[in-house]
């Protein structure tokens, strides 16, 4: 009896097998298959080896005399590797075996049922599977083991403790060789693949994510790592909400409706543990809980069904749950500008979500939606903030918006909207985040912050006074808060006339949009200043040239093609406006909504003469 065995026959092994049972004339070794088997083993996948070590049997027996071998066909082209999904590669191996007249040996269940139907010869023999479900990697576990670290030629290494206690150390005093790590790896893959308890969550070439019972586990290979790396993670404390502090409030807020939650912490400080407490608790109070999860690891009840990406897109899963409607949707890990989009849309619908978040302070997750959710629509988002550090509910923010003065100013007409962020269990404000001359500023309440006695509105002041001071003057600028809204600045002598301006206009409109009122005087007259060279004004005055400034959407640009590279003023029938350096391009360009262009704007609008004066 001739036989012609298939890559599926060759990796499992089974034609030596064959051979030693039953005896075998010719062994026809398609080409196809060697090239099959050769970019398996480039590849560094155990079956091109495996499959390379049964053809140097079969060479072995040849050579004994046991069996004729030959190598037929060719090797496939590049089209059909390509389309080796397809079949094309199984179509050459078939025909192979009916030119030669001989058996098709196989474990592809598929290859085998198209060979009866074109009346081949095939026998089909089982795939070799290994049933075992026990992880060699557990042997290095124990009761305060949250995650072990094993590379090729390292001592294998894993963070042992409680939360907020882990310790990165050695566990063993030799390092791994790449066998042994070759070992761990594929009964890794093995047990995922059989086990009931597992299944492969993400697989790319070079790094497979798998889920076994409560543990998650990766397997990077080269050449995406520089070697066998297998990381396993697990929960080592599963909780309920009553082991957390103020646990009575924090049941009667998630039931009262709905709500927007960030659950932020450092890495490692229990976030997902508080989630999937969370997530019980809800469950077991009659609420319909679904988690969206990549990967799958939240420690949960059968009864919370958890999702991961559909079709390579969260935003997929979340359009799939909008149809299912749960009541509340844990989101964990909420990372990227498209997870916090898709965490709003879901919230923005009507479902009660839970996000974790990365976040040293409780402020900065709230502060990670600011420029991808549109202002006013934070607290519809996201009405509660908890902080977690050491495995302990540390801070928790109730999050609301009120029309208002901001805090540490009084003027009337500064009204707007502000989110205010209140320590939920004192009520006490802690931060205020609104829109401050154009910017979004995040100012906390809670007295001095830098070591400078400053509060977080006085920081704030400084910061946006000398800017707009400095976007006039050229020389040192200095501020000197003398109240909630009021202020000094020293500005260099020559400056001064240009910072106040015709009839003190220019002041006038920074102080209207800053609401604080500004007493501008030069550093000669600051105690321990030095008098700087006054220069009036119409020192400064001169013919200048002529331009026409181009507005567009983001720029106002002025163009001065023979001065490249030159220091010039810029003035509007004389009058002072501010000092450039023209581009290498031969051009003035000044941002829109700045007040610099907003000065230049008006004075076109008005028909202004607009012209540069070189330094």
């Amino acid at each position: 009896m001739n036989i012609l065995p298939d890559t599926s026959a060759v990796i499992d092994g089974r034609v030596s097998e064959r051979i030693e049972a039953d005896g075998v004339g010719t062994v026809y070794i398609p080409e196809a298959v060697v090239g099959e088997l050769e970019a398996q083993a480039n590849d560094g996948r155990d079956s091109g080896w495996s499959g390379l070590e049964e053809l140097q049997r079969l060479a072995a027996l040849a050579d004994d005399g046991v069996i004729d071998l030959e190598y037929v066909g060719r090797r496939p082209d590049a089209i059909e590797k390509r389309d080796a999904g397809e079949g094309e590669i199984d179509a050459l191996i078939r025909d192979l075996a009916a030119r030669h007249d001989a058996t098709l040996l196989t474990s592809d269940i598929v290859q085998s049922e198209v060979a009866k139907a074109k009346g081949i010869a095939v026998e089909y023999i089982e795939p070799r599977t290994d049933d075992t479900t026990e992880l060699t990697l557990e042997r290095y576990l124990d009761e305060r083991t949250m995650s072990v670290h094993l590379k090729t030629d390292v001592r294998p290494m894993a963070k042992r403790g409680t939360i907020g206690e882990m310790a990165y150390e050695h566990i063993d005093e030799e390092p791994l060789s790449e066998s042994e790590m070759r070992s761990i790896a594929d009964n890794v893959l093995n047990v995922a693949r059989t086990s009931s308890d597992g299944f492969v969550e993400l697989s790319h070439p070079g790094m497979t994510i798998v889920q076994i019972r409560d543990m998650r586990i990766a397997v990077a290979e080269p050449p995406f790592s520089d070697g066998i790396e297998v990381t396993a993670v697990r929960p080592i404390v599963k909780t309920d909400l009553d082991d957390y502090e103020n646990a009575d409030m924090l049941r009667e807020r998630f039931t009262e409706h709905q709500r927007g939650v960030l659950i932020s912490g450092a890495p490692g400080a229990g976030k997902s543990t508080f989630a999937q407490a969370v997530a019980e608790f809800l469950n077991g109070s009659g609420y319909a809980v679904k988690t969206m999860e990549k990967p799958r690891d939240l420690q949960v009840g059968p009864e919370i069904t958890q999702y991961t990406e559909l079709a390579g897109s969260m935003e997929n899963t979340a359009d799939s749950l909008l149809m299912v409607r749960p009541d509340y949707t844990i989101y964990d890990e909420v990372r990227k500008t498209s997870d916090f989009e898709t965490f709003a849309d879901m919230r923005l619908a009507g479902v009660g979500m839970i996000g974790v978040v990365h976040a040293t302070r409780a402020i900065d997750a709230l502060q990670r939606l600011v420029g991808r959710v549109e202002l006013g629509m934070i607290p519809q988002v996201v009405d509660t903030v908890v902080y977690i550090e050491a495995g302990e509910v540390h801070t928790v923010y109730d999050v609301t918006t009120e029309v208002k003065v901001p805090h540490g100013l009084v003027e009337e007409d500064l009204a707007r909207p502000v989110i205010v962020i209140k320590d939920f269990e004192t009520g006490k404000p802690a931060y205020e985040i609104y829109t401050f001359n154009r910017q979004v500023v995040t100012v906390p309440l809670d007295g001095a912050a830098d070591g400078r006695g400053e509060t977080g509105v006085e920081r704030v002041a400084k910061q946006e006074i000398e800017r707009e001071i400095r976007s006039v003057a050229r020389g040192h600028v200095e501020v000197e808060l003398k109240g909630a809204n009021t202020a000094i600045v020293w500005v260099d002598d020559n400056d001064i006339s240009y910072v106040i301006g015709k009839g003190g206009g220019r002041i006038n409109q920074i102080e209207d949009r800053l609401g604080i009122d500004i007493d501008v005087r030069t550093l000669s007259e600051r105690p321990g200043g030095s008098s700087g060279n006054s220069t009036s004004a119409s020192s400064r005055s001169g013919a200048g040239e002529r331009v026409t400034p181009q507005v567009t959407n983001r720029h106002v640009i002025i163009p001065l093609g023979a001065h490249h590279g030159e220091t010039v003023e810029v003035r509007a029938d004389d009058e002072y406006l501010f000092t450039a350096t023209v581009s290498r391009g031969g051009e003035i360009q000044v941002s829109r909504g700045s007040a610099i262009a907003e000065e230049l704007e008006n004075a076109i609008d008005h028909k202004r003469s607009i012209t540069v004066v070189p330094q």
